[in-house]
């Protein structure tokens, strides 16, 4: 997907396809007063007061048809500049301008007027507004001026622009497939999660199906860490400040917590993080390097105050839960764990078919003294550590500067979702930092203290956001191990008494294999119920008629496809059964 802040000429072409906007406007709502029309991430925008005017849907047709009117006149866009004085005069009559000009220094300010339509703007914008007519409007909504909910309610329209018919029309065919695509639409559907604003925002509720889904993943990765020698722990979702001041929270990432909670003269925060704690428990007896390396795991609450703007379902919420852990080592150890988190990492994206991804290696930024521990000895050598063990692995890789941890860098792994930007999913981090505040120790074998190192890891990133990434990377059709209902069974005919005992009978012989299975035998049509398991996206949809009895065999139809298989009543339990116990995607 285009990102429209980060390519120069769209960026400028956007921004002056948002002038053109503003104009079509003022032609259409002659009261219209305009605030501020960036460019974002994916397009433009602009705010504008239409006094006790609303735009509705049908009045976005209407603009449009203005704007290609404005942009066939192919009047020139020309900049200007005027003293401040002059922009308060020219502006007397608008609050919004008049606020913008009195924010700025004393100086020159620069115009740009198309036609009959002048705006205060830096620019650059494009040489004439017909190179705008390759545009399409979006959607609008309410925003609060300068975003706050004490100020009133402007209306805010999305639009794009490109420089051809053809790139134009390549771009909204892919915004059509990234609706499809959407983990929030498929939820609903679905019937998985939901959240509501009297709970809060930002704090989704997980529903029957979805919960399940989220069961799935959880034992799935537990499964395959206990292989590896981890141990799961549970700990609190709070935990006092002190605690975060310890570990340097407090310091480095205070503004993405929630606020103190004083409670018995102490106070607590909600954790955004669980290292804190596992820390603790670590602390908790003495160590000697043959205990070592110990693996502490958890699926664990985490809580974030992330800006209501960022918000997204399960994708990015303030509550998440973590598929966290953290690996205390010695110094020689480093090499072979993190090659073991690599391969953990590999397996659980071969598991789910992921293949388009990318290693990163996350450096400080050396002159960021607020974001990062200030200790240039432990950086080095935590960078160069880190570094040497992904080149002695053979991993191909980028560095990225500022993208570390606050206590240390990271090998993070980027995966491309089908729609949509880059995202972090697993990470590793190096930690010789928080050791050492918390006052870890091991007796090495020559019988003196040292410090352990810790790796900071995540292989599934959030549950949430995970589950979130899988629902969009397959549409919602989840491979059947993975599936809320994984058969829904649905006999031709409701109110015959043989047909639903044999329904009955089957689903009890799938519940007996632990099959996720639906019995659907409510007075409908069977169309009906065949187009509802369809929007549920059920893998397997056994349609059972009177052959089907009398031959003790199922129909099945498999999610996606048109044709019907009928294949024996046991011969069916015993494929269903192997393809969840192998997990096939």
């Amino acid at each position: 997907m285009v990102n429209f802040k980060e390519d120069e000429q769209l960026k400028m072409l956007n921004h002056s396809c948002a002038h053109l906007m503003a104009q079509a406007i003022k032609h259409l709502y002659p009261q219209a007063k305009f605030w501020v029309g960036p460019v974002v991430a994916e397009g433009f925008y602009y705010d504008v007061d239409l006094g006790d005017d609303v735009i509705r849907d049908e009045d976005i047709a209407a603009i449009e048809k203005e704007m290609k009117k404005v942009a066939k006149s192919g009047k020139k866009i020309i900049r200007h500049e005027i003293t401040k004085e002059e922009a308060l005069e020219m502006f007397k009559d608008d609050e919004y301008k008049l606020d913008l000009i009195n924010g700025l220094e004393d100086g020159n300010i620069s115009c740009y007027t198309q036609g009959d339509f002048t705006d205060l703007c830096r620019g650059p914008h494009v040489d004439n507004v017909k190179l705008c007519r390759h545009f399409k409007l979006l959607r609008h909504s309410g925003a609060y001026w300068k975003g706050d909910s004490k100020n009133k309610v402007l209306q805010r329209i999305y639009g794009v622009c490109f420089p051809t018919a053809e790139e134009l029309e390549a771009h909204l065919q892919l915004l059509e497939e990234a609706k499809e695509r959407d983990h929030r639409k498929i939820g609903k559907d679905m019937e998985l999660f939901m959240v509501d604003d009297l709970v809060g925002r930002g704090l989704p509720m997980f529903l029957p199906k979805g919960y399940t889904i989220w069961q799935e993943l959880e034992n799935y990765i537990k499964e395959k860490e206990r292989k590896l020698g981890y141990q799961h722990v549970m700990t609190p979702c709070v935990g006092t400040v002190n605690l975060y001041k310890t570990s340097g929270h407090w310091d480095h990432y205070k503004e993405n917590m929630f606020p103190a909670m004083e409670v018995d003269d102490e106070a607590f925060v909600l954790r955004p993080m669980n290292c804190p704690h596992h820390m603790m428990i670590y602390a908790n007896k003495r160590h000697s390097y043959r205990d070592l390396p110990i693996r502490i795991g958890e699926i664990a609450h985490d809580f974030r105050y992330e800006a209501s703007g960022t918000l997204k379902g399960i994708e990015r919420g303030r509550h998440f839960c973590q598929n966290d852990a953290h690996l205390f080592v010695t110094p020689e150890q480093i090499k072979d764990e993190i090659s073991r988190v690599v391969d953990l990492i590999f397996s659980t994206y071969e598991d789910f078919g992921i293949t388009d991804y990318r290693c990163v290696l996350s450096l400080r930024d050396p002159e960021d003294k607020e974001k990062y521990h200030d200790d240039d000895e432990m950086w080095n050598k935590a960078e160069n550590a880190l570094r040497e063990v992904m080149n002695e692995l053979g991993l191909e890789y980028t560095e990225e500067i500022g993208e570390a941890a606050f206590y240390g860098p990271k090998l993070d792994v980027n995966v491309k979702p089908a729609v949509g930007n880059e995202i972090t999913l697993s990470t590793c981090q190096l930690d010789f930092c928080l050791p050492a505040k918390f006052q870890l120790t091991y007796v090495d074998k020559d019988g003196e203290k040292k410090t352990p190192v810790v790796l900071h890891r995540a292989i599934l990133g959030s549950l949430d956001r995970f589950m979130a990434y899988i629902l969009e990377e397959t549409k919602g059709n989840l491979p059947t191990w993975l599936a809320p209902i994984q058969v829904k069974v649905m006999p031709v005919k409701t109110d015959d008494d043989d047909l639903n005992a044999y329904a009955n009978e089957i689903c009890e012989l799938l519940e007996a294999q632990n099959v996720r299975v639906d019995l659907d035998n409510r007075s409908e049509k069977l169309g009906y119920r065949m187009r509802e398991g369809q929007i549920q996206k059920v893998p397997y949809l056994l349609v059972i008629g009177f052959n089907e009895k009398d031959n003790r065999t199922v129909s099945y139809r498999l999610h996606g496809e048109k044709d019907t298989t009928v294949v024996g009543l046991d011969e069916f339990v015993e494929k269903i059964v192997d393809e969840i116990k192998n997990k096939v995607h």
